[in-house]
């Protein structure tokens, strides 16, 4: 044993070996695993690749489906890809996370432009609810009050929630029970049927609450 490798064995170094080795081994193991996987499925890299078309497509084979739906199985992805250019389509991976990942001969350009369109419909139809507020003094006007009550009927017609809030102040707490009244006259005089009640009228510190919903089915 030469001077220099005795120095690693029982100088300093050898404090560092066993992390040396662990380290190695992490490293070893995770190489054979990535190797392992570049056989039949995708990279995690990949599958964040939004685009995976044609040259994109980096494993060893798909499932195939061609354009006019059979299904050929697992094809190697340089086969599937010359099958695609002899009918002058692309080769599209659409289900990445498969193990081979799924693979359709198409028009990428046609599928890309109808799947965005059909992004933007279902986008148009979702509905965020959202809780409007309305509020008022137990002493409001009858005009003031007919404001808040058209405000109030066109939340609910929206498909959104209503939180009514009639506001107390000083000594106008010891009149909560007028601020109730209004609260249920208001609610009243929203149109029957057209409401569904997720909190009846009560009193929150200095002010009475109320939570309308539009009811079901409608």
């Amino acid at each position: 044993m030469n001077k220099r490798t005795r120095l690693f064995e029982i100088g300093p170094f050898a404090l560092y070996k066993p992390l040396l080795y662990i380290h190695l081994k992490h490293f070893m193991i995770k190489l054979s695993c990535n190797i392992k996987k570049g056989d039949t499925t995708i990279s995690k890299n990949d599958m964040k690749t939004k685009e995976l078309v044609n040259e994109k497509i980096r494993a060893r084979e798909v499932m195939l489906i061609d354009d006019e739906g059979t299904n050929h199985g697992a094809v190697p992805t340089a086969k599937a890809l010359e099958m695609a250019k002899e009918k002058d389509l692309d080769l599209v991976v659409v289900s990445p996370n498969q193990a081979p990942p799924v693979a359709k001969i198409l028009d990428w350009g046609k599928y890309k432009y109808e799947t965005e369109k059909r992004a933007k419909e279902a986008k148009k139809k979702q509905h965020t609810v959202d809780i409007k507020e309305v509020k008022m003094r137990y002493k409001i006007d009858t005009h003031d009050y007919e404001v808040r009550l058209k405000s109030a009927k066109k939340f609910i017609t929206q498909g959104n929630k209503v939180k009514v809030v009639v506001m107390l102040r000083g000594r106008e707490m010891q009149h909560n029970k007028l601020a109730i009244d209004l609260a249920n006259k208001f609610l009243t005089d929203i149109e029957e049927g057209s409401v569904s009640i997720e909190k009846k009228p009560a009193l929150e510190g200095r002010n009475v609450v109320m939570v309308l919903a539009p009811a079901a089915g409608k």
